[in-house]
């Protein structure tokens, strides 16, 4: 398994993969960048996030080999499919994987989602709205969302 260390405006992001595709992306509270060259695995990854952070990007095209149970990867490819600058709740989520009463199972499967952005967990809101459970924590759950989705001012004097 092969690391590399990303800069993202978020913090300092963790990439682990192989050959087979990557694994995890993380962000890590700290902001300590180890010197280190990104392997040739990663080298795509850590090019589609910077685009991504750079408002490049609003997709990702990554060979992925995320580990977990077969609900759990059922959960993330249902996530993958919210468009960009979209959410959905926790309960449709559930709804869309054909059973309503499983959100609780779901939203924890969200909170395991180990391919933070490209498997883009930071979508799913409350049925009310509100920013809740994300495993980076609030503040970057709400950045991401308004990076996805800035809002446009206009000027009161426009024609």
């Amino acid at each position: 398994m092969e690391v590399a260390f990303l800069k993202t405006p978020l913090g300092l992001a963790e990439l682990r993969g192989d050959s087979e595709g990557v694994s995890s992306i993380r962000v890590l509270d700290h902001t300590d960048m180890p010197s280190h060259q990104i392997p040739k695995s990663l080298q795509e990854p850590a090019r589609q996030l910077k685009e991504y952070f750079a408002g490049e990007r609003s997709s990702f095209s990554l060979k992925t080999n995320p580990q977990g149970t077969e609900f759990q990867k059922r959960v993330w490819q249902a996530l993958a499919q919210i468009p960009y600058g979209k959410t959905i709740t926790y309960l449709d989520l559930s709804k869309s994987l054909g059973d309503p009463k499983a959100i609780r199972a779901v939203a924890s499967a969200n909170g395991k989602n180990p391919l933070w952005i490209v498997v883009p967990c930071h979508r799913v809101i409350g049925s009310d709205g509100s920013l809740t459970g994300y495993a980076g924590g609030l503040h970057r759950k709400k950045w991401l969302l308004e990076h996805e989705n800035p809002i446009k001012q206009q000027s009161l004097f426009e024609n």
